[in-house]
C-alpha cells in the first residue's frame, strides 16, 4: 500500500516534467534552427523481493526486482537536421549538415543553428536578442544591401559596372567592373562531443570544448533551417503523458480514500 504512494507520486512528478519538455518543443515549433528535447526517465533504488516461509526463514527464494521511485534521468537534445525554408531574406542563413554559427554575447561566445539575423544600430550583423554574429576576423559590418553570400559563408559586395566619360565621338569607353569587396566570412564551427553542449535561451548553446573550424561548410543563403520538432509526434507524446498523469492522480485518490477508511471505519472494530 505505502509503496503505491511512492510509485504514483514519483510518476506524477516525472510526467509533469515531461510535459514541460514537450510544451517547450511545441512553443518553439516555428523557431529557426531549434533542436527538440526529449526527456528520458529511469527507476531509483531497485530492490530484490524474496519469498520465505511463515515460520522458517532459511533459504529465501528471489522472485522479482522492484523499484520505489520513477524519476527523470536526463534530457537529450536531438541534433537532427531540420528542413529548409526558402525565405529570400538577404539576412537569412541556413546550415546543411553539422556546424554552428558563433555569436558574441555578454556572457562570452555562444553557438547556434538559428540563422535568422538582422543588423544592429551600428551596422553589424546580429542575432536579435543575443549578440553580434562573428566572422573569422570578428563581428561582420554590413555596409550595403547589395551583397552576395557563397556556400562557404563569404559575404561580398556585388560589383557594379562603370563607364568612363564620353570621348570625342560622344561614346564612353567599355564598362569596367569594380573589384569585389569582402565584408567578412561567417565563422562556422563544430564540436567533437555534442553531449557536452549546454542549451540556453534564444536557441544558443555553450560548452567548455574548444571549437573546431569547419573548413568546407555547406551554407544556404536566403534560407532558414526549420526546427526539427514533429508536431504530430509531440501531440501524441503530450496526450500519452497527460493520460498517465491523470491515471496516477485517480489511483492516488483511491489510495487516500482506502487509507481514510482504514483509519476511521476499520479502526473502530
Amino acid at each position: 500500500m505505502y509503496q503505491g504512494f511512492y510509485n504514483l507520486t514519483s510518476g506524477m512528478l516525472t510526467q509533469s516534467r515531461n510535459l514541460n519538455v514537450i510544451s517547450n518543443n511545441m512553443v518553439n515549433l516555428q523557431t529557426p534552427g531549434y533542436k527538440r528535447d526529449k526527456m528520458v526517465s529511469t527507476t531509483f533504488q531497485e530492490e530484490m523481493l524474496y519469498r520465505t516461509g511463515r515460520r522458517y526463514k532459511d533459504n529465501p527464494e528471489p522472485i522479482a526486482t522492484t523499484s520505489k521511485i520513477r524519476t527523470a534521468d536526463q534530457t537529450y537534445v536531438s541534433y537532427e537536421q531540420g528542413n529548409y525554408d526558402m525565405t529570400e531574406g538577404i539576412l537569412d542563413f541556413a546550415l546543411g549538415g553539422k556546424g554552428f554559427f558563433c555569436i558574441q554575447t555578454p556572457q562570452g561566445i555562444r553557438y547556434t543553428r538559428n540563422g535568422s539575423f538582422s543588423v544592429d544600430d551600428e551596422g553589424y550583423l546580429e542575432l536579435n536578442g543575443a549578440g553580434r554574429v562573428l566572422g573569422k576576423d570578428g563581428p561582420i559590418a554590413i555596409t550595403t544591401e547589395d551583397f552576395k553570400v557563397s556556400n562557404q559563408g563569404v559575404i561580398t559586395v556585388v560589383p557594379k559596372a562603370t563607364g568612363s566619360e564620353d570621348d570625342e565621338d560622344g561614346y564612353g569607353d567599355d564598362e569596367t567592373e569594380i573589384e569585389e569587396e569582402v565584408l567578412g566570412t561567417l565563422r562556422i564551427v563544430d564540436f567533437e562531443d555534442y553531449g557536452q553542449l549546454h542549451k540556453e535561451d534564444y536557441g544558443l548553446f555553450s560548452t567548455g570544448q574548444a571549437p573546431q573550424e569547419v573548413e568546407m561548410p555547406s551554407l544556404v543563403w536566403q534560407t532558414l533551417e526549420k526546427s526539427n520538432v514533429d508536431m504530430v509526434e509531440e501531440m501524441t507524446a503530450m496526450m500519452t503523458s497527460q493520460r498517465a498523469l491523470q491515471s496516477a492522480a485517480q489511483v492516488l485518490r483511491m489510495y487516500d480514500q482506502i487509507m481514510s477508511k482504514a483509519v476511521t471505519d476499520v479502526g473502530r472494530l
